[in-house]
């Protein structure tokens, strides 16, 4: 049973007070909001003032502050807390992980991608903490979302990738690539950093494509399916790259979205969007009915169940847990942290006896 909201202990949202921007943060979360700076990333912005605005905008009890309290359940992006941070006596400590490796000392994690659940790689020494300690829930969509302007009816012309630049494949970077879109008589749309003004406006598109690389082999298991969301939500068709887990574990039909691994295939798929109009319809509509899964009000539901169910109860458990118990604990994870840092150490001098060994036979040709 869950417990009674009046009943619950303090809940807190925490950003680091410094990193606070000086004309403050938005009121209520669907705002597209891109006054980052210091400590406020997108990822924080998501993942730790969204969530609080929408949990505090449903009725549950919390509050975004800017110190660590000492007492209650902390809620923080993994980017606000130092590493060598230890909860106390009194604190359960939710690390949101988002795409950055979990912390030591965390009793619970929020991940965005459910084989991060499974994960035993992103932090070795894991193996000395609690293995129950993640929870899945979707990442929000983008706030402010412009969908598809219905006004465009069937047209299919532009073609769009939003985010990093870095992370486009580098086929779809050089100048043959633009000469296949232009046969094809589509545009293509680079909506890169330089352009993060517009990275909640889909109204002029007509597909996505999201590809890392092509051939790839990576699972990328900290990423979220966040592109795929946004096209659902935006009403258009997304082409992908094959083998990012977040997208795969989406996947339910071949109608969620066009999985590519070839330049040739994603040349073919933007050929069969735009000739096969039903085809395209069903993915649009199909789309539509995948992105109730992660409207605002049924995550919103997810992080309800979450707080009441999960983060409370394992509060409680703590907290009552003698001193001894958390302090094995937190010595266990201690030697987690030591054996990492001797692993680093000891790759660094690998590294540098590495360079060093080449160095001097590069020298010792050149005396040669």
């Amino acid at each position: 049973m869950s417990p009674n909201l009046s009943d619950l202990p303090p809940i807190y949202f925490y950003i680091p007070r410094e990193d606070w921007p000086d004309d403050g943060i938005p009121e209520t979360p669907n705002v597209y909001w891109q006054n980052f700076g210091g400590g406020i990333t997108a990822g924080v912005y998501a993942w730790t003032v969204q969530t609080y605005q929408y949990l505090k905008a449903d009725g549950l009890p919390c509050q975004l502050v800017g110190e660590l309290p000492d007492e209650g359940i902390l809620f923080s992006h993994r980017r606000s807390i130092p590493d060598d941070f230890k909860p106390g006596p009194n604190l359960l400590f939710v690390c949101l992980k988002a795409e950055r490796n979990r912390h030591p000392y965390a009793q619970l994690h929020v991940v965005g991608n459910p084989l991060d659940l499974q994960s035993q790689s992103l932090v070795p020494g894991d193996r000395w903490l609690l293995s129950n300690d993640r929870h899945y829930i979707p990442h929000w969509p983008q706030p402010g979302l412009i969908p598809r302007d219905p006004e465009r009816g069937d047209r299919f012309e532009n073609v769009a990738f939003f985010g990093e630049g870095r992370n486009v494949a580098p086929e779809l970077r050089e100048s043959s690539w633009l000469e296949h879109l232009n046969e094809l008589g589509l545009t293509w749309h680079l909506v890169d950093r330089n352009r993060r003004d517009r990275w909640n406006d889909f109204s002029y598109v007509d597909t996505i494509i999201a590809v890392r690389q092509f051939h790839n082999t990576a699972d990328y298991a900290w990423k979220p399916a966040l592109k795929l969301y946004n096209a659902w939500h935006a009403g258009i068709p997304a082409i992908l790259g094959r083998g990012e887990s977040a997208y795969r574990l989406e996947r339910r039909s071949h109608l969620d979205y066009i999985e590519v691994n070839t330049l040739d295939e994603t040349l073919a798929a933007l050929k069969r969007l735009r000739d096969d109009l039903e085809f395209r319809h069903a993915v649009i509509e199909n789309g539509r009915r995948r992105a109730e899964e992660t409207q605002p009000e049924n995550l919103v539901k997810q992080w309800q169940n979450f707080v009441l169910d999960r983060a409370v109860p394992a509060y409680q458990h703590w907290r009552n847990s003698p001193a001894i118990v958390q302090q094995a604990y937190l010595k266990r994870c201690d030697l987690a942290v030591n054996t990492e840092n001797a692993r680093k150490g000891l790759q660094k001098m690998r590294n540098q006896l590495g360079i060093r060994t080449r160095l001097r036979a590069i020298t010792s040709k050149l005396k040669s």
